[in-house]
């Protein structure tokens, strides 16, 4: 039997993670922590079998519950979700030379590059991988480059954090000088040309520096869209499981090229956001340094990156994970998702059209 620990546990992503793992391994011991009291992790019923509140992450006593907790659980490894939470870890190893138990995750560097979108692109200027970005702040609007460089309309969103934080579709300059005031509490945007295509993601694990396993999806309809004036909300209410290999194959050539630019390593599983423009040419809008929202769902279809994850824990390796860099779902799969519920996965959307 197993210890592992969950760390971000009121997140819809690291229940999603304990839930698949309590599936797979009902006998593993699942500790989860979270900054919040009252983080609905803690008491949903026989997903956890231990839990505490933490310090956060910046918190000078962090670390010092992590390494007690660890010990006194006895904890085997654990599952880092919340992006600040990995940027501090890998900073625990460069200074350690080891992390407080096993986990599995990239360098602090790649970490730190990615997290932050406007860092992100400006390592990506004038390339094929991204939209036309500039960085904008509160104090730094950048009106004039806005207009000429990116023009109108264009895309406003934070350059941290996900489920849409300040995105808009900006129409006009009145519309962003209104967009800054209303945000006022947001220090940093990026501003991007509008891209009105295919919403797509995809999750990605690799294994020093090897591409190991890649799957997509399309995030078509969002839960609550019309309660965020950019009607998305980063949760997809409908959503289709993709076999294009040229998802995969766009998303690793970015890595490839971001890792070489760093010169890093790329270790761990990486998630994308993206969006077509006009034409279908896909256009990096994110990357996430963790498990996405969906690594549950796709357990389900049988893109299991939560149980592979867990096989390199006790494995110490790769080479009990079956490599699929261009993962094909066996049937054309689609998801409900919504809230206070579990998602749904039906065979096909011909269901739709058969009632």
């Amino acid at each position: 039997m197993k210890t592992i620990l969950i760390t971000g546990i009121g997140g819809l992503t690291p229940r999603s993670i304990a839930k698949i793992i309590r599936k797979n391994h009902p006998n593993y011991k699942l500790i989860g922590i979270d900054v919040n009291k009252k983080a609905i992790g803690f008491f949903i019923k026989g997903l956890l079998d231990d839990y505490s509140v933490c310090p956060k992450c910046t918190d000078p006593e962090y670390f010092f519950f992590i390494e007690k907790l660890v010990a006194e659980k006895k904890v085997d490894y654990a599952f880092v979700q919340p992006e600040s939470e990995i940027i501090m870890w890998g900073d625990y190893f460069e200074k350690h030379k080891v992390f407080p138990c096993p986990v599995f995750m990239g360098c602090k560097l790649l970490s730190e590059s990615l997290r932050d979108k406007s860092i992100m692109a400006e390592l990506l200027r004038d390339t094929n991988f991204i939209p036309k970005t500039i960085k904008v702040t509160q104090d730094d609007p950048r009106f004039e480059e806005v207009e000429k460089e990116i023009g109108f309309p264009c895309w406003i969103r934070a350059t941290e954090g996900t489920g849409g934080l300040g995105s808009l579709k900006l129409e006009n300059l009145s519309s962003y000088k209104s967009w800054l005031f209303i945000n006022n509490q947001i220090p940093e945007f990026t501003v991007s040309e509008f891209l009105p295509g295919r919403h797509l993601a995809n999750e990605m694990l690799y294994y020093n520096n090897e591409y190991v396993k890649g799957a997509a999806l399309e995030c078509a309809e969002y839960v609550m869209a019309n309660t965020a004036p950019s009607h998305v909300t980063g949760n997809t209410a409908f959503g289709r499981f993709l076999n294009e290999d040229r998802i995969n194959k766009f998303c690793d050539d970015c890595i490839k090229y971001l890792c070489k630019k760093l010169n890093v390593v790329a270790h761990g599983v990486l998630s994308f956001d993206l969006k077509e423009d006009r034409n279908g040419n896909m256009k990096v809008t994110e990357v996430n340094i963790r498990h996405m929202a969906y690594t549950g769902v796709m357990a389900q279809v049988g893109f299991d990156l939560i149980e592979d994850t867990i096989r390199i824990m006790e494995n110490g390796g790769v080479h009990s994970v079956k490599k699929a860099p261009f993962f094909h779902y066996d049937s054309p799969y689609i998801f409900l998702r919504d809230v206070d519920t579990e998602p749904i996965v039906l065979e096909s959307e011909d269901i739709f059209y058969r009632r």
